[in-house]
């Protein structure tokens, strides 16, 4: 008899919320407490939400196999309290289980960000580099959960539920076989028909990204697909040159420090201060950085370069990129705490509405109701790697046959990584280093 852990592993199931941790790896640990993270702070989002009003039985019956797993002695669903259909659907289960719970917070961004969740929930702090379990706290996605539910039964991922909005006619949220094309989930929320003009941002907007290319695809980890007019603000911002990102810091960067006031891990006592980073890079001097242990408490939430900054600069991106070249020279946080967590804290909350608007989204920030019947495609390329770690390696060769939910793909040994499944029947088409194409 396979273990729950063996079960997970042979599903392929890894982190939904966007990282793509292996979930075997992450959860195969002892905890104090297990999270179910629901917040999806991102603007325009709407799976997780469904996720919870669609499947509570799953996700309730996932996290208590986590619990099993790392003997953790508390559950807690943590939801926003705007999200009232999915409260009632989950508290009428909750109620039934000895020691699970809901936790409801405020509607603020980034509410969904671990290190805010774990804090909400247990009041402790996860220091620099360091992770929730540092703290007895595993935390997982909502849609990570209902998938470990799956993998309990026998089934493993071979879809995912992604909102199609934006420049679209019928904004929508669907569940896709993994592989399948961003045109053809564009499509099928009535998206432009000619693509010049516009871009997609894959995830969410503030830390999403911008995908040009079309014909990507859908993986186990992309939660959004939105379409965005390549003249759009936050496109504009995310494509900018980083060297005009660098000449501008220079010379309009006012040391206002606003970013730094408002940005939520500063809030909790890690002493993130863009502002700094800011004043570094304008005297190109990087003493001038102070505390340079504290940019790898950095969550690139965005807030700072979308919301807080009246300049309209991106402290957010020097940030990343100072954090990036310290990490590129083996540079290792250190894991303490300098300070308290601000008394201010619940005054420095920034509304996810007042975010919307500051991002331009106001106008796209509509229902998108989910489509629970699977979608059905001809043809799906599934990327060898969807997740953090080693790709996979095929199992399968050009003309084999396959079924909804064969192993096409493993990882090696013990190393780092996820198994792929066929998404839907048919005919290898294709291998490449990248990817496996299969045609109904």
């Amino acid at each position: 008899m396979k273990t729950f852990i063996e079960k997970i592993k042979d599903a392929g199931v890894v982190g939904a919320g966007g990282a793509g941790f292996p979930t075997h790896i992450k959860i195969n640990n002892k905890a104090d407490v297990i999270i179910a993270n629901g917040a999806e702070c991102e603007p325009l989002l709407r799976v997780d939400r469904q996720v919870m009003e669609k499947y509570p039985d799953k996700l309730v019956k996932g996290l208590d196999t986590v619990m099993q797993i790392t003997g953790a002695k508390r559950g807690v669903i943590c939801l926003k309290k705007k999200y009232e259909k999915a409260v009632e659907a989950l508290d009428a289960i909750v109620k039934r289980e000895k020691n699970i719970e809901l936790h409801l917070i405020d509607d603020f961004y980034p509410a969904g960000d671990e290190v805010q969740m774990v804090y909400e929930v247990t009041g402790k702090v996860v220091a620099p580099g360091a992770l929730p379990i540092s703290v007895g706290a595993i935390v997982s996605n909502v849609g990570t959960l209902v998938n470990i539910c799956d993998a309990v039964s026998g089934i493993p991922v071979t879809e995912r539920i992604v909102t199609v909005t934006g420049e679209v006619r019928n904004p929508v949220t669907l569940k896709v076989p993994v592989g399948t094309s961003f045109e053809q989930v564009v499509k099928l929320a009535s998206g432009p028909e000619d693509t010049h003009g516009f871009s997609l941002i894959i995830g969410g907007p503030a830390m999403g990204r911008v995908e040009n290319d079309w014909t990507e695809v859908v993986t186990k980890t992309t939660g959004g697909v939105i379409v965005l007019p390549e003249s759009h603000r936050v496109i504009v911002k995310k494509t900018a040159p980083l060297d005009r990102d660098y000449r501008l810091a220079k010379s309009v960067c006012s040391q206002c420090s606003f970013c730094t006031q408002l940005c939520p891990r500063n809030v909790l006592g890690l002493n993130v201060q863009p502002h700094k980073v800011m004043r570094a890079v304008g005297y190109s001097n990087t003493e001038a950085i102070g505390d340079i242990n504290a940019v790898f408490s950095c969550c690139d939430c965005g807030l700072c370069t979308f919301y807080s900054c009246d300049m309209d600069l991106s402290p957010g991106r020097m940030v990343t990129t100072v954090k990036q070249a310290l990490t590129a020279k083996g540079i290792k946080p250190d894991k303490t705490i300098p300070y308290e967590v601000s008394q201010m804290r619940d005054y420095k909350k920034v509304p996810s509405g007042r975010f919307i608007e500051r991002l331009g989204l106001s106008v796209y920030n509509l229902e998108a109701p989910l489509r629970d019947e699977p979608v059905k495609v001809d043809r799906v390329r599934i990327p060898l790697k969807q997740h953090i770690g080693a790709p996979t390696v095929p199992t399968v060769k050009k003309g084999d046959k396959v079924k909804k939910g064969t192993l096409i793909g493993t990882v090696d040994g013990d190393a780092v990584g996820a198994n792929i499944h066929a998404s839907i029947n048919g005919v290898v088409y294709e291998i490449t280093d990248h990817h496996i194409e299969i045609r109904a």
